[in-house]
Parts: C-alpha cells; sequence; structure tokens
C-alpha cells in the first residue's frame, strides 16, 4: 500500500530473506568473506550461530550466491531429517539413485561419488540450517559424513546454521566427537542503534527510495530497543511504521509510528513495555493500524458496491 507513497520499487523490510538486500554492516559482510575462506582453504566442520531473527538464514543464502564456481552447495532446511534420511537426501542432490540401497551401500557410492567430484576440481558443502532442531543421532551421522575421505583430504565440507541452543547440544558428553571435529565457529550478533539506522536506509534506499534520510533518530533509537537489534524483527517494526506513516500522510518516520508498529505486533507485551517508556504519549494513529486500513477497505467495498448497483 505504502510503495508509491516513498517512491520504493518493492518491499524493503520483508521476513523472507532476499539476497539484494543483504546488509555487509555490522560485521556479516567480514562474516561472509571468512566463512567463504573457511570452505574453500579450510578444514573441519563449521559453526554459525545466532538467536531467533539475527540473519542467519540471510547469511546462509547469500553464501550459497557468492561461493566459487567450483564448489557446489546441498542447503538441507528440513532440520527433522533421521540419519538415514539426511544421507539420501545428500545423494539426491548429487543425482545418485540409491533407491533400494542399505545404509553402507548408499554411504560408500555417496564417498565414490564425492572422489570423483574430487579429482575434477570440485569441493562439495552440505549446509544445515536450523541445526539446533537436528537430533542427536542424525548430528552424529553429520560427523560420520565428515569422515568421507580421500587418501589426503576431506570430501565433504560442513556448515551448521542454528540457535544458541545448538551450543548446548554440542556440549553434550555424546557430542564430544561432533564438537571436537568444528574448528570455526561464527556468531550473527545483533545490530547496534547505529548499524540499525545504517540498515534501515541501506534497505529503503535498495528498494528505490531516494529522498532524505526519513527515520528519525528517535524512532531508530526505539526500533534499536524493541527490535533487541535483532533483523527479523527490526523489519516488522520498520514495516509497519511506514505504513503507520503512509496512513498519516507523512513521509518522516516518527517515535509515535513506531509506538504504533510496536503496539500492533504483539499488542499484549508491548503495549504494556510502551508505557514504561518516559515518553507516554499515545501514538496518534490510534490502538492499530490495521484498524485504519480496514475502514478504508470498508469504505471501498461500499462505494464499489453502489457503483455495481
Amino acid at each position: 500500500m505504502y510503495l508509491s507513497h516513498f517512491g520504493l520499487a518493492e518491499q524493503p523490510f520483508t521476513i523472507t530473506p532476499v539476497t539484494d538486500f543483504f546488509y555487509g554492516g555490522a560485521n556479516r559482510g567480514a562474516t561472509l568473506e571468512a566463512l567463504t575462506y573457511a570452505i574453500t582453504h579450510g578444514e573441519g566442520i563449521i559453526k554459525v550461530t545466532g538467536e531467533v531473527g539475527s540473519g542467519k538464514t540471510m547469511l546462509c543464502r547469500v553464501l550459497m550466491e557468492r561461493l566459487p564456481e567450483n564448489v557446489e552447495t546441498i542447503y538441507l532446511a528440513n532440520p527433522s531429517l533421521s540419519r538415514e534420511e539426511i544421507l539420501y537426501s545428500i545423494a539426491d542432490d548429487l543425482n545418485l539413485n540409491l533407491a533400494g540401497s542399505r545404509a553402507n551401500e548408499a554411504l560408500r557410492a555417496l564417498q565414490n561419488a564425492l572422489i570423483e567430484k574430487y579429482a575434477a576440481g570440485k569441493q562439495v558443502v552440505v549446509l544445515i540450517d536450523e541445526a539446533h532442531a537436528m537430533p542427536v543421532e542424525t548430528l552424529e551421522e553429520v560427523r560420520l559424513l565428515y569422515n568421507l575421505e580421500s587418501t589426503r583430504h576431506k570430501l565433504l565440507k560442513i556448515v551448521l546454521f542454528g540457535q544458541t541452543e545448538l551450543d548446548a547440544m554440542l556440549s553434550l558428553p555424546k557430542m564430544r566427537q561432533l564438537k571436537d571435529r568444528i574448528t570455526h565457529h561464527f556468531t550473527t550478533q545483533p545490530f547496534s542503534t547505529e548499524a540499525v539506522n545504517e540498515y534501515l536506509m541501506f534497505r529503503m534506499r535498495a528498494a528505490g527510495y531516494h529522498g532524505p534520510d526519513n527515520f528519525t533518530p528517535e524512532a531508530v533509537g526505539l526500533i534499536a530497543k524493541a527490535s533487541g537489534g535483532l533483523t527479523r524483527r527490526v523489519n516488522i517494526f520498520a514495516d509497519k511504521s511506514l505504513l503507520a506513516a503512509f496512513i498519516g500522510n507523512t513521509h518522516g518516520i516518527t517515535v509515535d509510528h513506531v509506538k504504533a508498529a510496536i503496539g500492533d505486533s504483539e499488542p499484549n507485551t508491548n503495549r504494556r513495555w510502551l508505557d514504561r517508556l518516559s515518553d507516554r504519549r499515545r501514538p496518534n494513529s490510534s490502538n492499530s493500524i490495521y484498524w485504519v486500513i480496514g475502514g478504508f477497505a470498508l469504505l471501498v467495498g461500499i462505494i464499489l458496491g453502489g457503483l455495481i448497483l
């Protein structure tokens, strides 16, 4: 609804990872470069952890796009795979027909295929998203897959992306062998207020905005505080703040617009939190952004209905 109002070509703050909107600040770009180097030059399993909504999946998607052409990527997004299913999933991505094969036969066929790829100058990396939700037995299978090797080199690179619960899982005694094989560990840290400000305007301009910075410092500070610096929540609050400004027919995003966005996102929790802020003024847009949208839609419906009659 607000795209033309702000001169945008597309939505700047979706919660679906869009790689064109990858923000390289706040150490994200450096982490991407380090991941690329670790995959192409290093050995050992790689682990990337962070809080919910801190940008791990975005980092994973961008990594897939920017790895060298000689690196084949296998992306596993289903954390509930059994230890046999993860083996067959990897084989399927390598176009191996292992239907009816027993697990040990499938493992041998997979190793032979990886040896052929290595001889052809190819590397294969498995990117496992939501690894914290994997069964312990499946994570143990990951360790066994990492052990596949030629006479001198490991044949499969593995990167685990997960929430901080993954660290707790790896601390279990039964996970010691897997933990010992993790040689690189990266963390997606929450954004600072300064980074939130840069992030907001980076995504606005990436979506086609050409005007001056339109989030006031106070609005940025409130988004940073309410979101905890987590990108998914920043996106939710920024998107609804733009909607509130559109409804108010203004281009500047103020604290009142952000308050409306926060209150509308999680009304039971955030409205109490907002009441504790030093500025206790209620947003002019009243209790919910979507009451206004609903009223607007109803009015349009009545007009159209009259025209049809």
